[in-house]
């Protein structure tokens, strides 16, 4: 008998959990925040949505916006920071991992470390390991969203997207009032 039963788990368990496929360095990243917003302002503490990495090698400072996301959230500003990073991202093409650091500073988290896990590479796995996953659920661009074994790229189009997760998280939470 196995002793890994469902409710021996320490994650949250009561929220529904939506991955979202992203890249710092992405356009469509950056217009997809509205419906991300759009999510968080609806479900509130019934949807989970969790950061996953998908960086693109068109995009060289990627990798490295992956990597200070990660840090951001072990800070405790992960979606600050992403959402900041998305809004310009003209400026990390430009400015590369000198803005992520920047972008640190701003949101009051500790720049000199954002530095630190930049150089020592100490979120790399994270990321590979993000990476690894999309590739093997057929994530090919971003957005890309999984909610309820269900993926939906946003890569190719946005249009009806937040429509469709709404319509599955609200048949997964089976009308739960917030």
């Amino acid at each position: 008998m196995s002793d890994s039963s469902p409710d021996s788990s320490p994650e949250r368990t009561d929220a529904l959990v939506l991955d979202v496929w992203c890249e710092l360095q992405c356009p469509d990243c950056r217009t997809a925040l509205d419906d991300v917003r759009a999510l968080r302002a609806r479900y509130g503490d019934r949807l989970e949505l969790r950061l996953r990495h998908f960086p693109l090698e068109k995009h060289k400072h990627a990798f490295a916006a992956a990597q200070a996301a990660e840090e951001a959230l072990e800070q405790g500003k992960g979606w600050p920071y992403v959402e900041a990073v998305l809004e310009r991202v003209e400026k990390l093409d430009r400015e590369g991992e000198s803005f992520l650091v920047e972008v640190a500073g701003e949101l009051g988290l500790d720049a000199e470390e954002f530095d630190t896990a930049l150089i020592d590479g100490r979120h790399i796995l994270i990321v590979d390991a993000d990476q690894a996953e999309g590739k093997a659920i057929g994530v090919t661009g971003t957005p890309t969203y999984v909610i309820g074994g269900e993926r939906l790229d946003g890569g190719e189009s946005q249009e009806g997207l937040r429509t469709r997760i709404e319509e599955i998280a609200d048949r997964l939470l089976g009308g739960q009032e917030a």
